[in-house]
C-alpha cells in the first residue's frame, strides 16, 4: 500500500526519508532529558543516545517489507517529531499499534493528536485496519491525553509491557475500533471539538492535490 503526505492545517505527516535523520537527531538531542524517560531500552544494556542515522535506515527497510510505518511530523514545514505504526497484523486481526513523540518546544499545540488523527484516518480508510492501539506509561499524562482527545477507549493495564530505563514497565492501553471511529474521520472530529484547526479549510484526506504519493 503506497504512503502519501497527509496535511491538516499546519501539521503534516509523511513517510520518513533517509535525509531526515539529521533533523530527527537534532530534536532527539535537544529534548534528550524530556524524551529519555519514555524511551524503550534493551534489557541488560545501558541507555544511551540512539544512532539515529542507522535507525532511520532500519525504519525505511521495515516499511519496504510492510512490517511497520514511520512518518515524520511536520509543523509549519519543519520536522518536530515522529509517529510510527508497529505490530501490524493482517488476516483475522487487521490491527496495529501507534507510537509518537514531539519536541518539547512545540508540546501543547495539538500537534501530536492531529498527527495521530491523520494516521488513524489513513489506517482505517485506506489500509482497512479494524483496531488501533496506543500504549503509554501511566505517569505520561501528556501522551495519555492524545488517545483521550481522539475517543480511544481505555482497556486497562498491560503489565511489564515494555522495558524502559532499568526495568519492565506497565503500560496503559487505549484502543479504537473502526466501527467506533467518527464517520467524518478523526481529524475533522478533533477539529470540531476545538483541536488543531485547518488552514484555509483544507485537509489532505479530502484534497486530491495533497494526496500525492511520496517517493
Amino acid at each position: 500500500m503506497p504512503l502519501h503526505r497527509c496535511v491538516w492545517g499546519e501539521v503534516a505527516i509523511r513517510p520518513v526519508r533517509q535525509r531526515d535523520w539529521r533533523a530527527l537527531d537534532a530534536e532527539l538531542r535537544a529534548g534528550r532529558a524530556w524524551l529519555q524517560q519514555w524511551e524503550a531500552t534493551l534489557p541488560g544494556q545501558p541507555a544511551g543516545m540512539p544512532d539515529t542515522r542507522r535507525q532511520v535506515r532500519s525504519m525505511i527497510v521495515s516499511m519496504r517489507e510492510g512490517l511497520s510505518i514511520t512518518c515524520v511530523i511536520e509543523w509549519h514545514g519543519e520536522i518536530v517529531g515522529q509517529i510510527s505504526v508497529a505490530q501490524i497484523a493482517w488476516g483475522a486481526m487487521n490491527s496495529c499499534s501507534i507510537g509518537y513523540w514531539v519536541a518539547e518546544r512545540v508540546a501543547g499545540r495539538g500537534i501530536a493528536p492531529t498527527a495521530t488523527a491523520l494516521i488513524c484516518d489513513l489506517l482505517f480508510r485506506e489500509w482497512g485496519m479494524h483496531r488501533i492501539e496506543i500504549c503509554m506509561l501511566p505517569e505520561n499524562a501528556a501522551s495519555r491525553r492524545v488517545p483521550e482527545k481522539l475517543g480511544f477507549r481505555p482497556e486497562g493495564l498491560r503489565r511489564g509491557y515494555i522495558h524502559i530505563g532499568d526495568r519492565w514497565r506497565d503500560h496503559l492501553v487505549f484502543a479504537l475500533l473502526a466501527e467506533d471511529a467518527p464517520r467524518d474521520g478523526l481529524v475533522a472530529h478533533f477539529a470540531a471539538d476545538g483541536g488543531c484547526s485547518p488552514h484555509r479549510g483544507e485537509s489532505s484526506l479530502n484534497d486530491p492535490a495533497e494526496r500525492r504519493l511520496m517517493p
